[in-house]
């Protein structure tokens, strides 16, 4: 393991299954797969019990783990996932897609997804969709979730993949959603770049809004998210790594290179997960 600590347990909030063919279903990854020198995945794919093994090389004890629903199709869907979960208890723990558009099986989907398989959260992301979180296709979602007692998922910040990115614009759209549903846990990967300022400012001023650092290398994390992460962020930033388009070795080995104060360290690397998702 990459920890020097036998005692310290990393959750990375953030992690897709790897099987190839469902890749390809979403061809718009491709370039940041091949940007982040993870192209090889695309050809291959990685099983399951070798996501364990490279979890285990980094230090990581459990991974949030992404089903995926683009419009008209399952990418990952949430049995595959539960299959995952199943198979290795402990290590991974499921997060649920829907079909957004189709509102009543969307919610009924939530809710065999949390109720049957044990998953601890929805994650969607705006641009696969083309809908900011403000569009009336996510509200029936937001209150299921909360009467759930999970937190709803998304990206926040420009699009990597070649699509529109104002959907993942922070201002205006996650702070209308935190104003209209205060009781929702909003957990924003992505990191908000190039727009981390506005997502700082919603994470210090919506009690129920948080920041995961999925998708960027702990050494290219802009220096005002590493700042709100030693004073009044230290509750609110989550370690993740979008894998696997990054590598898990690779964002541990930067994340403990931080040098942050222990007490934040572990609430980065673990202790902020726990308390957001319930685990």
């Amino acid at each position: 393991m990459m920890s020097d600590s036998p005692s310290m347990m990393i959750i990375d909030a953030w992690a897709q299954p790897a099987n190839k063919e469902s890749l390809h279903a979403v061809p718009e990854i491709a370039r940041l797969f091949t940007q982040s020198g993870a192209s090889a995945v695309l050809e291959t794919g990685i099983a399951p019990e070798t996501i364990v093994t490279l979890m285990d090389r980094a230090g990581i004890q459990t991974a949030l783990l992404t089903a995926w629903h683009r419009p008209g199709r399952w990418v990952f869907s949430n049995d595959d996932v539960a299959a995952i979960v199943r198979q290795f208890p402990g290590r991974f723990v499921g997060v649920a897609a829907v079909d957004l558009e189709r509102p009543l099986a969307a919610v009924h989907e939530l809710e065999r997804a949390v109720h049957e398989l044990g998953f601890k959260a929805l994650r969607m992301l705006p641009w696969l969709w083309n809908r900011p979180p403000n569009d009336r296709f996510y509200f029936p979602l937001f209150v299921k979730c909360i009467e759930l007692g999970i937190p709803f998922c998304t990206q926040a910040g420009h699009t990597g993949p070649l699509m529109p990115s104002e959907p993942g614009r922070p201002i205006p759209y996650l702070d209308e959603v935190a104003l209209i549903f205060p009781e929702l846990k909003i957990v924003a990967g992505h990191i908000g770049y190039p727009w981390t300022d506005e997502m700082i400012a919603l994470a210090w001023k919506h009690a129920n809004v948080y920041i995961d650092t999925s998708a960027y290398l702990p050494r290219y994390y802009p220096p005002q998210l590493v700042q709100f992460m030693k004073t009044n962020g230290q509750d609110k930033v989550l370690f993740a790594t979008n894998f696997p388009m990054l590598a898990f070795e690779k964002c541990t080995a930067q994340a403990l290179a931080l040098d942050l104060p222990p007490s934040v360290q572990a609430k980065f690397l673990a202790g902020n997960a726990r308390e957001v998702f319930g685990l």
